[in-house]
């Protein structure tokens, strides 16, 4: 089997957002023979446009999700629903296919009790509109992600580390069943 690589892609911008520590940590989970890298410049890509041309940006994401065997999308919610930023992303893979039967992993986590829920049902709704591969456990909400970070910027509740395990474990299976 060939060389597995795992794009990471965080719905904030905050360089110490919680949704990048949680994909980090992900990350820090996975087998050491596979690759695991987030996307940095979500904020640079233009606005979605079919007639603008493909910029530097917007070829790296491109490129990115290309050579990536998977996908691990983790977002806060704003507004009840995915940051502009990164549904503006997505949209620049529809016409594309980029993400068509590439296996995914959608994590929402939030301050609050609900957890970001609104943010991972508009998130999963447009990762099934892409035509990713995911199923029942491709899916995680986070709620009161705030008390569950230490102040060394590390994740230090048990039962969120195994949430992730279980995302790394059923990202595994949906690549492994391609």
């Amino acid at each position: 089997m060939k060389h597995i690589h795992i794009l990471g892609i965080s719905g904030s911008l905050r360089s110490d957002s919680t949704n990048t520590v949680i994909l980090k940590t992900l990350g820090s989970l996975l087998p050491s023979d596979i690759s695991f890298e987030i996307f940095q410049g979500l904020d640079e890509i233009p606005h979605f446009s079919p007639g603008i041309a493909d910029n530097g940006p917007l070829s790296r994401f491109k490129q990115a999700i290309q050579q990536a065997t998977a996908v691990v999308v983790c977002t806060p919610e704003y507004a009840f629903g995915v940051p502009g930023t990164l549904k503006n992303a997505l949209d620049w893979t529809v016409a594309t296919g980029d993400l068509n039967d590439k296996p995914v992993s959608a994590i929402s986590a939030s301050p609050l009790n609900s957890g970001g829920s609104n943010a991972l049902a508009s998130l999963l709704l447009t990762l099934t509109a892409l035509g990713t591969k995911k199923n029942e456990g491709s899916a995680l909400s986070v709620p009161n992600i705030k008390s569950k970070i230490g102040p060394d910027g590390q994740i230090n509740d048990e039962g969120l580390l195994e949430a992730l395990r279980m995302q790394v474990d059923n990202l595994m299976r949906l690549i492994h069943s391609t």
